[in-house]
């Protein structure tokens, strides 16, 4: 799963306030080429949301983001999610992903939070939040100790279309993931073209990037 997830440049991170709304939002996402998700443990109709998407699309690579409870993390093994991310590392959460043969993406934020994540068999880190913690020049001095190690990072939080590809052409970037491909106000008027034109845009872009 790991490396199916590295083939993906771009991450979209989805907030689900309505359950309904999953399937046409994930259907949104596939017309514009994107076949992975991040639905967020944020809302109440996230594991239904989740349990949708996994019904409905079984080509999807499906992930729970924001797993930071016990329970959280149980509902994403009982649905049969692709893999799970958090904004934090807790250890608990790591081994019990790890326990049941399901990829997990911990969160970091410095030098010994990543040699946390290392120590676990963690080689995929979300860095976050990308952002407010120092953007791209943090992330690069950040990682630059554990590039030789073969860790690569999952930059969230204040990215955006304009300054996607100033981390994607990091190499200690794997991927980077995104709310604004579909926000909020979006999905909430079911702006289903608006997401998919958006999810081709990024798509085009990150391809400039990696090249």
């Amino acid at each position: 799963m790991l490396n199916e997830l590295l083939k993906r440049p771009i991450l979209p991170v989805i907030v689900i306030d309505d359950a309904n709304d999953a399937e046409p939002l994930a259907e949104a996402l596939l017309k514009g080429g994107m076949d992975v998700i991040e639905v967020t443990c944020r809302t109440a109709a996230a594991p239904e949301a989740l349990a949708r998407i996994k019904k409905s699309f079984p080509e999807m690579l499906l992930g729970a983001g924001t797993v930071v409870t016990p329970d959280q993390a149980q509902m994403c093994i009982d649905i049969g999610v692709s893999f799970g991310l958090a904004p934090g590392l807790n250890p608990e959460t790591v081994e019990f992903f790890q326990e049941n043969n399901t990829l997990f993406v911990p969160g970091v934020m410095t030098p010994s939070e990543i040699e946390a994540g290392l120590a676990m068999g963690c080689k995929l880190l979300k860095f976050f939040p990308a952002g407010a913690a120092g953007g791209v020049d943090m992330l690069k001095n950040l990682a630059a100790p554990y590039s030789p190690l073969g860790v690569r990072f999952c930059p969230t939080g204040g990215l955006n279309l304009s300054n996607m590809n100033e981390y994607l052409s990091l190499p200690v970037v794997a991927c980077i993931g995104g709310s604004w491909l579909a926000t909020k106000q979006q999905i909430a008027d079911k702006q289903w073209d608006a997401i998919t034109r958006q999810a081709k845009a990024a798509l085009e872009k990150a391809a400039l990037a990696k090249a």
